[in-house]
């Protein structure tokens, strides 16, 4: 290889794992407010990969994986408003999907493109799902990250008890340790890793100590949601008809072995995989869960049924 190519590669490479801090202005009954999302790749690379995180966590979950995509697309992972640096809603009970969906169809208006490959785990799997169901949708590929149309009441219960009731921590260990409990179910990350997932998760309180960087009030309307009861989305799901990739990890508590046998067979008919000795949900901070989104965004090809931590299929 020449000189030139090296170099060209080694440019192409870096302008890959860089990223932007941008936002975007959008609007919900209580007023406008701003939603924050990181940018990576190259902004005229007409591919475009959004990744949307679940619902008390942020857009640079995405890091590693976006890093890893950047060089084929243009990758979007932005904070869900009440999250991240995100603004906070003034009237919690906005806290839905309406606006979620609203939000995201003023960010795709914003990346000014047709279609979008969309990844979206647990919450943003959702609200992907909900955007895909529509007539004309622009989604032309869906990654569901460990959620499906079943969610069951006893994971909707555990994620009620603790959501919107952080406490604040004096040292940035002891609010790790606290992650590191609630994100169990996330499965064997390392030291690493969880540094990384707490230090996006944290901002400073008033007070001085630390605290989760996401509005407590979206905890509220999540509770009163619930009716101790599965949550029954198959209408939604079976209007969905671009390829389809459902993710799950193999100890979820939320996404039901019988729910991913029964979403393969309907609505898209999408591919499946598990991921062994993980709960809810995969990271995809690991280079063989970042390899299966790749194989299905980007080689189309069928991708292998269950994958274990360690990386063997």
């Amino acid at each position: 290889m020449s000189l030139f190519a090296r170099l060209s590669r080694w440019f192409a490479a870096e302008a890959a794992a860089a990223f932007t801090e941008r936002e975007v202005r959008c609007i919900s009954p209580s007023g406008l407010h701003r939603m924050a999302y990181t940018e990576w790749g190259e902004r005229d690379n007409p591919n475009v990969l959004v990744c949307v995180h679940g619902l008390t966590r942020n857009g640079r979950d995405f890091d590693d994986l976006a890093r890893a995509m950047a060089a084929d697309y243009r990758v979007i992972c932005p904070d869900v408003v009440g999250r991240g640096r995100s603004d906070w809603l003034r009237d919690p009970a906005g806290y839905g999907f309406p606006q979620y969906v609203a939000d995201m169809m003023t960010l795709l208006a914003r990346l000014d493109v047709e279609s979008v490959h969309w990844f979206g785990t647990s919450m943003g799997g959702l609200i992907g799902m909900f955007i895909a169901s529509q007539e004309d949708a622009p989604v032309s590929r869906l990654v569901l990250n460990d959620v499906g149309p079943v969610i069951t009441a006893g994971s909707l219960k555990r994620i009620g008890e603790y959501v919107g009731r952080a406490p604040k921590f004096d040292t940035f260990d002891d609010a790790e340790k606290y992650i590191r409990l609630v994100a169990a179910p996330f499965g064997n990350l390392t030291d690493a890793q969880w540094r990384h997932l707490t230090e996006f998760s944290l901002r400073q309180a008033g007070n001085g100590q630390l605290e989760m960087r996401y509005d407590p009030g979206i905890g509220e309307p999540f509770r009163q949601a619930l009716i101790f009861q599965d949550v029954n989305l198959w209408p939604i799901y079976d209007r969905i008809h671009c390829p389809t990739l459902v993710v799950r990890g193999a100890d979820s508590d939320l996404l039901a072995p019988e729910t991913l046998q029964a979403m393969a067979a309907r609505g898209p008919r999408p591919q499946t995989v598990e991921i062994a000795n993980v709960g809810h949900a995969p990271m995809f901070m690991d280079a063989t869960q970042i390899a299966i989104v790749r194989e299905f965004l980007l080689a189309g090809g069928p991708v292998a049924g269950s994958v274990d931590f360690a990386g063997r299929r």
